[in-house]
């Protein structure tokens, strides 16, 4: 049994479809899971936050809709084809559920609305193999991923989850297609598993089917040192190991989800990252070997950070019992630090700027501390790093943290030019 996961970019357009039909034509024994096409997760966000301050969300909702009955008129044109009344279907689900007033937990609310991106991209591509003579088999992953109702970062029931897919799957010569990202509860709920994370999902059925490999289809040419949305002339790696790649995660790569690597390393499942626009070169491979590690120095680049510094309001020493009391704020507001610093008086963190989180962990905080805070930064992790790739990467920046071992630089910095 192989995995692939196909990302929103592989799946944006009718043309997109007929590629992923063109990759897995050939293959037998394989699960496919699939994000939501293009930028559907974008729209469905929007819509959540319409709805969620009694907004209209009618048009954002409908933008949503006409593009993929846009892809389905390309596809199916005829509108007997099954794949029409499970579209309306899933479009009636939806608008119903908007008819009533929004539950205070928006977390909740954003699971129940931003999964159908999942559900349409897996039946639309599921219809769209069938009807071109590939028999496949289309699976609902809210019944078989079973997890907490930690809304929007899920955690996967694994025992009752595993039982689950070898009862569905097993070892079976078929194909699947199945959705990534989200999951179910026990009292079927919809749950999703953080951000950007169908490549966990495919991990996570790897590893409970004890995959030869995963694959993950992506607009790239596989695992590159630097974002070529932000760098210029990066340069594709063949080859890491999982300790690199789990690093290269932890720092904000977003080429591979955080939480990917550990289930395959765990069974020594090797992941592949293969670009669906050339899908006859080998991409990038990543697997125990470490020996091609730190050949050349790795640029993770996170935008719109914030810095939250925090002092006592007497201007006393900050001991651990306050420290303590940060960290169950962050955690009550469901943030991340990607980098933090403390002095005698001053504790530091570095979040990502969720503009409705920020303004509430800043607002817990000032009950207790002095706060200050500046927005609009950018935070640089180069990992094996050089003199070269030092300077040319401060240039036009003012450094305001910095952090560095013998292997990671990171830096926090104001861009001068802005």
């Amino acid at each position: 049994m192989k995995v692939f996961k196909f990302g929103g970019a592989s799946v944006k357009d009718a043309e997109s479809i007929k590629n992923v039909c063109a990759i897995v034509k050939k293959e037998k024994s394989l699960v496919i899971v699939i994000s939501a096409m293009g930028k559907t997760t974008n729209k469905l966000e929007h819509v959540v936050n319409d709805y969620f301050n009694k907004e209209d969300y009618n048009a954002p909702l409908r933008n949503v809709f006409d593009y993929h009955k846009n892809i389905l008129h390309e596809l199916f044109p005829d509108e007997k084809n099954e794949i029409w009344p499970t579209f309306q279907k899933i479009c009636d689900y939806v608008e119903l559920y908007l008819k009533n007033d929004p539950e205070k937990d928006y977390d909740k609310t954003y699971d129940q609305i931003v999964p159908i991106g999942e559900l349409l991209s897996s039946k639309i591509l599921s219809s769209y193999l069938s009807l071109s003579g590939i028999n496949t088999n289309w699976l609902d992953i809210r019944k078989i991923l079973i997890t907490d109702s930690r809304f929007r970062k899920a955690v996967v029931n694994w025992e009752e989850s595993e039982k689950n897919t070898q009862n569905a799957i097993g070892d079976s010569t078929a194909i699947f297609v199945t959705q990534g990202f989200i999951g179910g509860t026990s009292g079927n709920l919809m749950t999703t598993l953080g951000r950007e994370g169908s490549d966990y999902s495919a991990a996570v059925l790897g590893n409970m089917l004890n995959a030869k490999d995963v694959t993950v289809w992506k607009d790239v040419p596989g695992i590159l040192n630097a974002d070529p949305r932000y760098f210029n002339d990066p340069k594709k790696l063949d080859h890491i190991s999982y300790k690199e790649a789990i690093e290269l995660s932890f720092y904000g790569a977003t080429i591979i989800h955080p939480k990917t690597i550990k289930p395959l390393q765990n069974k020594n499942i090797p992941l592949k990252v293969r670009s669906f626009m050339n899908p006859s070169e080998d991409g990038t491979m990543v697997n125990n070997d470490t020996t091609d590690d730190g050949l050349m120095p790795i640029f993770i680049y996170k935008p719109n950070q914030v810095l939250i510094s925090l002092s006592r309001k007497d201007f006393d020493f900050l001991e651990e019992q306050h420290l303590s009391d940060v960290f169950d704020i962050l955690h009550s507001n469901k943030l991340e630090v990607n980098i933090m610093q403390n002095s005698a008086i001053n504790f530091s963190i570095c979040l990502d700027y969720e503009k409705k989180r920020i303004e509430q962990v800043v607002s817990d905080f000032q009950k207790n501390y002095r706060v200050l805070y500046n927005a609009n930064l950018e935070l640089l992790t180069i990992r094996h790093y050089d003199v070269t790739s030092l300077s040319e990467m401060t240039k036009n920046h003012e450094v305001l943290l910095e952090q560095k071992t013998r292997s990671t630089l990171k830096l926090l910095m104001r861009n001068l030019q802005e």
